[in-house]
């Protein structure tokens, strides 16, 4: 069976419901479905500076709640870790200049290290990435 590393835009779209990317996952059998640690970098990256921003007590309220909901949606996923050989395909990477973010070329890096098919909406600049796989479950 193939591996499957959810990028950090198909975890949000799993995490409020998308009903195709949910259909999808559930189709999968939970070991072939993995995130990198990338991606649990941004989503807790992203809540917390979201906190850090708050200004009103609601805003806090909302930003540590749905800082609980992807700690809970993350937890239900084994992660691909970023290991010495993933930095090095990421640095190879880099130097082919490819126009694709920074942490994209790390899921990028671990995904091609793990053998694994990145699945994500952002497919404009994951095709970039020579010998990558990818695929969108949300269409």
């Amino acid at each position: 069976m193939p591996l499957y590393a959810l990028d950090t835009d198909t975890v949000s779209l799993f995490r409020d419901g998308h009903p195709r990317v949910v259909a999808r996952v559930a189709a999968q059998p939970p070991a072939d479905v993995r995130i990198t640690a990338i991606t649990v970098d941004e989503q807790v990256d992203g809540w917390l500076k979201y906190i850090r921003q708050a200004t009103r007590p609601d805003g806090i309220e909302r930003g540590y709640a749905e800082l609980v909901k992807s700690v809970k949606a993350l937890a239900k996923y084994p992660v691909l870790p970023y290991t010495p050989a993933a930095i090095a395909g990421y640095e190879a990477l880099l130097k082919q200049k490819l126009n694709v973010d920074k942490n994209d070329l790390r899921i990028a890096a671990i995904a091609l290290e793990f053998g694994a098919i990145v699945v994500t909406h952002n497919v404009r600049d994951f095709r970039r990435v020579p010998n990558l796989l990818i695929e969108d479950w949300s269409v």
